[in-house]
C-alpha cells in the first residue's frame, strides 16, 4: 500500500547523528529496525519483566513478547492509514529498550536511587541505550538510529531532560517537548499500540496467574461485552478457549475504532505531510466510547492486579534488590563491568549497569554482593 502524504518518508528523513552511506536494499527505517533486533539491549529484553518476574512462570509476557505483540498491532494499524509500517515496528521494538529489570518496580527504585543525580527514567534511558550504551560500530556509539526512530523511542520526557537533551542537540529529539508539540503519527500510533498490547496481555496473564478471574472480569464492560458476544456465537465455550476469544474481540474492537476515529481526525486536519501532521495536534486516537472504557480497563487491572497483595509483595523484594545492588556498586566500584567502573560518572554508570541487566542476571549479582537470596534466579 502507498504510503499516505502524511506518513514518514525514509527518503525524506532527517537523518542520523552521524553519516552514514545509505544501505543497498533497505530503506533507513528498515535498517534501523535491523539494527534495533541486533542489539544486546533487546535480547535482554526477553528476561526482563513486563508485570510477573520471570521465576514466576514461563508463559508470562516479558519486555520482548510485549514489544511483539506492540509491534503487530502498530502494523495491523499502520496499513489500513497509509503510515509507514517500517517505522512503527522500528520504534516498537525499540520502545521499552531502556526498561530495568523487575519492570516498574524497578524503574522506580532505580530513581530514588538517583534523585540527587538527575533520576531515572526509562524512556531517556531507551534513547541512551540507542545513542550512548550499545557497543557495536567502530566509528561511533550507539545505534546511529534515525531521527524518526529516536523520536518515536523518546515517548514522554521532563522539561528538565528535554532542556538537556536540547542543549546537546539543537533542534533534536527533544524539542517538541518544549514547543508542545507532537512526535509523528507513526510514533503516535506506538504510543496507543503500547497501551491495546499491555492491556489486553494483563488480562491474559493475571488469569493465567490466578490473581483474575472470569467472573471478576464481569466489572471491565469492554472485555465483557465481547466475552457475552463470544458466547452468543458458541454457547460450549469455556476456559481458555472462552479467554482468548474474548480477548481477540476485544483486540479487534480497538484496532478498528483507532483506524476509524483516526480516518476521521486526519480528514478534519488534513494534514499536506509529516511536518504538518506533527503541529495538528494528537491525530492518532480511540473514539470517545472506546476511550472510556479502555480507562475503565486500566483502572481495573491498576486494582485488581497491578496492586494485587502478591503482585506487591514481588516486587517490594524486587525494589529492595535494585536499592541493594546500586549500594554495593557504589561502594564497591571494582565489581563493576570494566567499561563501567572506569567512567568518571559513577552514579550514572551503576544506573547503566544496572537498567541494562536481566531479572535473573540481577538475583545472581545481588546473591553474589550480599550473600541474599531474595528471589529464584
Amino acid at each position: 500500500m502507498p504510503l499516505a502524504p502524511y506518513a514518514s518518508d525514509p527518503a525524506r528523513s532527517r537523518g542520523r547523528r552521524h553519516a552514514e552511506p545509505a544501505a543497498p536494499t533497505r530503506d533507513a527505517f528498515q535498517r534501523d529496525r535491523d539494527r534495533i533486533v541486533h542489539s544486546t539491549a533487546f535480547r535482554r529484553l526477553v528476561y526482563k519483566t513486563q508485570v510477573f518476574l520471570n521465576h514466576e512462570g514461563d508463559l508470562f509476557r516479558t519486555r520482548m513478547t510485549h514489544s511483539l505483540e506492540v509491534a503487530q498491532l502498530g502494523r495491523s494499524i499502520a496499513r489500513p492509514l497509509g503510515l509507514n509500517e517500517d517505522l512503527v515496528e522500528a520504534i516498537a521494538l525499540a520502545h521499552d529498550l531502556g526498561h530495568t529489570p523487575f519492570g516498574h518496580a524497578g524503574q522506580d527504585a532505580l530513581d530514588d536511587c538517583m534523585q540527587a543525580h538527575g533520576g531515572f527514567e526509562h524512556n531517556l534511558q531507551s534513547l541512551r541505550v540507542v545513542d550512548t550504551l550499545e557497543e557495536r560500530y567502530p566509528a561511533f556509539d550507539g545505534l546511529n538510529l534515525g531521527f524518526e526512530t529516536r523520536e518515536g523511542i523518546l515517548k514522554h520526557c521532563s522539561r528538565r531532560n528535554a532542556e538537556a537533551i536540547e542543549v546537546r542537540e539543537p533542534g533534536g529529539v527533544a524539542r517538541r517537548f518544549l514547543e508542545r508539540t507532537q512526535p509523528s503519527l507513526e510514533a503516535q500510533l506506538c504510543n496507543l499500540a503500547d497501551e491495546i498490547a499491555y492491556n489486553a496481555h494483563d488480562i491474559d496473564d493475571g488469569v493465567r496467574s490466578g490473581l483474575l478471574t472470569l467472573e471478576q472480569l464481569d466489572a471491565v464492560p469492554l472485555f465483557a461485552r465481547h466475552r457475552d458476544a463470544a458466547l452468543a456465537e458458541h454457547p460450549r465455550l469455556e476456559g481458555r478457549r472462552l479467554l482468548y476469544e474474548a480477548i481477540r474481540r476485544m483486540l479487534s474492537a480497538q484496532v478498528y475504532d483507532v483506524i476509524d476515529a483516526t480516518r476521521a481526525a486526519l480528514a478534519a486536519a488534513a494534514p499536506p505531510d509529516a511536518d504538518a501532521a506533527r503541529l495538528a495536534g494528537p491525530l492518532v486516537r480511540f473514539g470517545d466510547a472506546m476511550r472510556a472504557q479502555s480507562s475503565q480497563l486500566k483502572h481495573f487491572l491498576l486494582r485488581n492486579l497491578y496492586r494485587h497483595p502478591q503482585v506487591m509483595a514481588t516486587t517490594g523484594t524486587a525494589r529492595q534488590v535494585v536499592r541493594e545492588l546500586y549500594a554495593a556498586y557504589l561502594a564497591q566500584p571494582g565489581e563493576l563491568q570494566a567499561g563501567f567502573a572506569a567512567r568518571a560518572d559513577r552514579e550514572r554508570a551503576v544506573a547503566d549497569y544496572i537498567a541494562g541487566m536481566t531479572d535473573r542476571y540481577a538475583l545472581r549479582e545481588h546473591e553474589r554482593l550480599t550473600g541474599q537470596r531474595l528471589l529464584p534466579a
